[in-house]
């Protein structure tokens, strides 16, 4: 049967086999030979719950609080149960390509973990509950607009099937916070919030980083045999140099099936350091995201990334291969021949090349042929020709499901091309960017009708994989902006939506549309900050 929060029994693996701080000074402070420091929730003024996920919570077995009160109060860190021992990281890591040293859990606070339906442990996590050792300058607070967009996107994510965190609640803390969002000198007072997130775990690339730093081998090994115990365990014991190859390939497959997953459905991180790397293969930290609206493999939401545009959609994949070796490198105590960690990486070459083909060929309902490479050449020209047309990604693929009946028909015309090009592209159909599409549409079509499928089922099989909803930054903003005048209804309604991204919902159709022309300078619809 379902229970209360309040009523929930907590376990502590992570504070119960790793290395705590025997400190509880809870002021900025370097934390070398420890891997969490045990510390509090800072209260607030007046939580209240403003959004919960029903199907996180089912699978920990809770029921929906009531807006105000006990679970509430847990949530929003104002009481702290008996079984939870509450503790924030420590972990380093590169940011935008250079080592930052000790950062850890600046504004995050895990309560602990709760068995879910079929018996895996999940750690509960509270972001924006307040200062610990590791917030450095910062208060460790969130604000209601970066909660917002962390709540929508986890669940988004998790609905599209891509690995990801999850959001279990949003709840206003009923406190101003000051933020400069783009810091530029305009800090201004915002409304606070806190997002409850859960995953098996928050243990990131950057948590080994740190060990290696300061020469820890001991706490480094201790951490990498409890991560493999608890979710690695078919691995076997961690008891040889072989285990921990193994366990880093898989590491590496699982790096690699996500992103070709965001590559497919146009979702753009924006902060790809490796202190955002998880180190179970999850996409973790919705900061300055976004997706893609014209495709355009050079763009990125990130203000603070716009010198170098190093975490650019087209640049993902590479930046998880940098940042996966830089989880290689702080393994090697752990490997007598740093050589055998290697393969690892190829791995992740290997298996991310072969999912983005799967996936790109699937979204066009294709199945694999007997000339592949003829294939792969189709696939690889689809996406330059999508750029010169400035096609929306999104509208793109689904629009082109329902179009792909008529190409099997033969039914191949200007007119196909020109309403293809009509709904998907931010350019006039009759633009010069757009003949390479118009080109490459006729292959596509003589190309689609090698398939022996009927026309009706490779349509359905794309629309099960082209999604008509995903979380536009402008729709976020939208919902946000109603959020803070007191408004919930966007917010459940968006969340609501993105639950079923592949269905027609005709009742939501504008939440569907393209990118209107204003929310393509507007701050927060299409620029973001690491702050965001």
């Amino acid at each position: 049967m379902p229970q209360p929060l309040e009523n929930a029994t907590f376990t502590n693996s992570f504070v119960d086999e790793l290395a705590g701080d025997p400190s509880r000074e809870n002021a900025p402070r370097q934390v070398p030979g420890y891997h969490y420091s045990p510390v509090a929730p800072t209260p607030v003024a007046a939580p209240r719950l403003l959004e919960w996920s029903q199907e996180m919570g089912t699978e920990l077995g809770l029921v929906r609080p009531s807006e105000q009160g006990a679970a509430v109060e847990l949530l929003a860190g104002n009481r702290v149960a008996d079984s939870m021992r509450p503790y924030a990281a420590r972990y380093g890591g590169h940011q935008f390509g250079n080592w930052a040293g000790q950062l850890g859990d600046g504004r995050a606070i895990s309560l602990g973990e709760l068995a879910g339906q079929d018996g895996r442990r999940w750690e509960i996590q509270l972001k924006g509950a307040g200062p610990t050792p590791y917030s450095r300058r910062a208060d460790g607070r969130a604000v209601l607009r970066s909660s917002v967009r962390e709540f929508l996107c986890s669940e988004a994510m998790h609905h599209l099937g891509v690995f990801t965190t999850r959001a279990l609640s949003l709840v206003s803390t009923g406190d101003e916070v000051l933020r400069d969002m783009f810091y530029d000198g305009n800090a201004r007072p915002e409304p606070g919030a806190i997002v409850a997130r859960v995953a098996p775990s928050f243990v990131r690339f950057g948590n080994f980083q740190i060990l290696l730093a300061h020469d820890e081998t001991d706490n480094l090994r201790a951490l990498a045999d409890y991560v493999i115990r608890h979710h690695f365990p078919e691995l076997g014991a961690p008891d040889s140099p072989e285990v921990y190859v193994a366990w880093l390939t898989e590491i590496a497959r699982r790096t690699a099936e996500m992103v070709a997953h965001w590559q497919t459905v146009g979702f753009v991180h924006g902060v790809l350091n490796t202190d955002n790397m998880s180190i179970l293969g999850l996409t973790i930290d919705y900061g300055p995201y976004g997706w893609l609206e014209p495709y355009e493999p050079g763009w990125t939401p990130n203000t603070t990334d716009f010198t170098n545009y190093r975490y650019a959609f087209g640049q993902q994949p590479q930046v998880c291969l940098w940042n996966l070796t830089q989880l290689a490198q702080a393994l090697t105590p752990l490997v007598p021949d740093p050589e055998l960690l290697r393969p690892a990486l190829n791995q992740y070459v290997a298996t991310f090349n072969r999912s983005h083909h799967v996936r790109l060929l699937a979204k066009l309902g294709l199945t694999a042929s007997n000339n592949e490479e003829a294939d792969k050449q189709l696939v690889g020209s689809l996406l330059p020709a999508m750029e010169a047309a400035q096609v929306d990604m999104t509208l793109f693929y689904r629009h082109l499901s329902h179009l792909a009946p008529r190409l099997l028909a033969g039914e191949l015309a200007e007119e196909s091309d020109t309403e293809l090009l009509r709904a998907a592209s931010y350019a006039a159909p009759e633009a010069e960017g757009a003949a390479p599409l118009r080109a490459w549409l006729e292959q596509y079509a003589a190309r689609l009708r090698q398939e022996p499928a009927t026309p009706e089922a490779i349509r359905d099989g794309m629309l099960t994989v082209n999604p008509k909803y995903v979380l536009r930054n402008y729709l976020a903003q939208q919902a946000i902006e109603a959020a803070e005048a007191g408004d919930l209804a966007p917010l459940h309604t968006l969340h609501e939506v993105l639950k079923r991204p592949f269905d027609e919902q005709p009742e939501h159709e504008a939440l569907a549309a393209r990118r209107p022309a204003w929310a393509a300078t507007k701050p927060g619809s299409a620029t973001l900050s690491c702050s965001s």
